[in-house]
């Protein structure tokens, strides 16, 4: 461990103790003390009490600039007001209805206007979106196997939970990776069903092809995978997979669940020029509540329309959830807004940049659309297993350091990246890379001294 890392710690510690106080009490009941695996960490995570627009506050009264913003499902910002209104005028209206009303094809008709889909159906959450399309695709086409990519997450279920962050030991063959179970729990008749590629590698793909004729379903990627810091696709990667899919009569569903907003007013599809056959959506779609979709041509769709296919959930099309998505494609999620997001992501990457050059550091910044994040390598990574070798103990200094510098710089965890909401501004953005530019000097000299120990 980094001396430096040890002092950033100890200062989160000194000046966190009511969330050390109120993990500790979780703990008694709720595993990790956290609902979620992905909020875990040592020495314990931040507590929150309140968040507006590009801020928040935890427990003890710090005040953060926030780019976690919910794993990135916040790109409005937190208490976006169109959201806000939107929903108050909903709570008096009913919450639950568990019967069809107007939002549902207002918010399909927008959907629809902005992805390559002609019919959705809704749900609450990325892994809900994920599944049913698996399941639309392995209707569709008569197939039981799914193609993903090493490294790629899409969602808690058992077609999903395969190949998410495998150790090196399990790696196999880059041509053809071991398809690995992402925990206990998983049938081993879920893990036969998936094959498993190596991004940025068609020739991986084409070969997993040729030892499954016939058999495979789809492929499922995020287009830009992000589950690794942010790792881009190279140039006519996503083609090649259209190709691929066509050719052998296979589905290529793009998981949009992080993209769908944040990358731009039509997504990857739009951003890269490729049409997948299903998307799907969740996250920022909904402002800050649940909501999900995933949507295809109306041939595949009919699937559900004919009783084929089995769709439902007591929570969909939420009126709440409804309501705040809808406010959040029509005022939140406009080509002006992106245009704002742009401005401000161009400014923080080119500061990061700068002050990287400037301190020597090995490192480089990923950013697309809302998204980015300081990568720690000499060169750009294209897959996985590229990204498996980052300096753990780097990146968590450069976290905690900023963290006790009043800046959140990404979720915790050097797999995540950081998110520009509609609501930061250039005050933000000044006070983020003034935050970083305290901390790169040591940082640098951590990594210098560690790659001197290394030899």
């Amino acid at each position: 461990m980094y001396p430096e890392l040890d002092k950033e710690i100890a200062e989160f510690t000194r000046r966190t103790p009511k969330s050390a106080e109120a993990h500790k009490k979780n703990l008694k009941r709720i595993p990790l003390g956290v609902a979620s695996n992905y909020r875990a960490y040592d020495p314990y995570p931040i507590f929150v009490q309140d968040a507006q627009g590009s801020k928040f506050r935890d427990l003890d009264g710090n005040e953060y600039i926030d780019h976690n913003l919910c794993f990135g499902a916040i790109m409005a910002g937190h208490c976006h007001p169109a959201v806000m209104k939107a929903v108050e005028k909903r709570l008096s209206l009913g919450t639950m209805f568990g019967m069809p009303h107007n939002m549902e094809w207002e918010l399909a008709e927008e959907i629809c206007a902005r992805f390559p889909v002609e019919m959705v159906r809704f749900g609450n959450s990325g892994t809900e979106a994920t599944m049913h399309a698996i399941r639309l695709a392995r209707a569709a086409t008569g197939r039981d196997k799914i193609l993903k990519f090493e490294g790629g997450y899409h969602g808690l279920h058992d077609a999903a939970l395969v190949s998410v962050k495998p150790h090196e030991p399990d790696f196999g063959d880059v041509n053809a990776p071991t398809a690995v179970p992402g925990g206990l729990g998983v049938p081993k008749a879920s893990i036969d069903n998936v094959v498993v590629a190596s991004f940025n590698h068609l020739a991986s793909v084409e070969l997993r092809f040729q030892q499954n004729p016939g058999q495979i379903a789809a492929i499922i990627l995020e287009p830009i995978m992000m589950n690794v810091g942010l790792l881009m696709p190279q140039p006519g990667f996503l083609q090649g997979l259209r190709d691929v899919c066509t050719k052998n009569g296979a589905l290529l569903i793009f998981d949009e669940v992080k993209t769908g907003a944040k990358l731009g007013w039509g997504g990857a599809s739009e951003y890269f020029n490729v049409k997948p056959d299903m998307i799907c959506l969740a996250k920022s779609i909904g402002g800050g509540l649940p909501l999900a979709a995933f949507g295809a041509s109306r041939a595949v769709m009919d699937l559900i329309s004919q009783h084929k296919v089995f769709h439902g959930g007591t929570y969909n099309t939420n009126p709440v959830s409804m309501a705040a998505g809808l406010a959040t494609f029509r005022e939140v999620l406009t080509r002006e807004n992106y245009a704002l997001v742009d401005k401000l992501s161009k400014k923080l990457t080119e500061g990061y940049r700068k002050t990287v050059a400037k301190v020597g550091l090995q490192a480089y910044i990923a950013s697309a659309g809302a998204n980015g994040a300081l990568m720690f390598y000499p060169k750009e990574i294209v897959n996985y297993r590229d990204w498996a070798a980052i300096d753990i103990d780097l990146w968590r200094h450069y976290w905690f350091a900023m963290v006790n510098r009043g800046v959140m710089p990404q979720p915790y965890w050097w797999d995540e990246q950081w998110t520009i909401s509609v609501q930061h501004n250039e005050a933000d953005i000044d006070k983020h890379l003034a935050a970083f530019d305290d901390i790169a000097a040591a940082l640098a000299t951590s990594q210098q001294a560690r790659m001197v120990v290394a030899r």
